[in-house]
């Protein structure tokens, strides 16, 4: 028997996999309390409301859904990984990997954010570039990186891994994407020897 706890988490995560879909198939505009309970085969949308206030508040539950997701399909790409340059070609792989693997995703997520639906989406953009501009500081400590300005070059990575998606939802090869942007950010960051 499942308990209430579990009930209700499966039912949020039944409604934020069901706004994904509704997103990435339909648009914003059309995506709706009802467009969703009909997607879902809910009865009525005060099934949303008593998990979600606002439209607002789903759609930051599907940005969180999307970022978690991300984050653990990069974890499992990651592991074992070693070395910085290495390490910066399988963060380039994993994030095109994740853009092809998960497009409705992405689209969703893309439908939110050209819509101006999450104001503090922002947060998961500074964290990622962050993240990146950390391993550049640990490629240039080690001496693997030429000195740049890591933050720079971790704005540039991410604006260039986001701008792949849409060729990749366009058809274009995600491993051809992948390698044109490993092979990009290993030459602008690589130690002369």
């Amino acid at each position: 028997m499942i308990s209430r706890q579990e009930a209700t988490a499966a039912r949020r995560q039944q409604i934020t996999r069901t706004a994904i879909s509704v997103l990435a198939e339909r648009g914003f505009q059309a995506t709706t309390f009802e467009a969703i309970c009909a997607e879902a085969g809910l009865s009525s949308k005060r099934l949303i409301t008593y998990h979600f206030s606002s439209k607002d508040e789903l759609l930051a539950a599907v940005a969180d859904q999307v970022v978690a997701d991300s984050e653990a399909y990069m974890s499992a790409a990651l592991d074992g990984v070693s070395g910085c340059r290495e390490l910066l070609g399988a963060v380039i792989r994993a994030n095109v990997g994740f853009i092809a693997a998960q497009a409705r995703e992405v689209e969703a997520l893309r439908q939110i954010l050209l819509n101006g639906g999450l104001r503090d989406y922002e947060r998961y953009h500074v964290e990622s570039q962050n993240r990146l501009a950390g391993l550049f500081r640990e490629g240039q400590r080690t001496g693997d990186f030429r000195a740049f300005d890591p933050q720079v070059m971790a704005a540039a990575l991410r604006a260039s891994i986001d701008g792949v998606a849409p060729l990749i939802a366009a058809g274009g090869d995600p491993d051809l994407c992948a390698a044109e942007l490993v092979e990009l950010f290993d030459r602008a960051t690589r130690a002369m020897s």
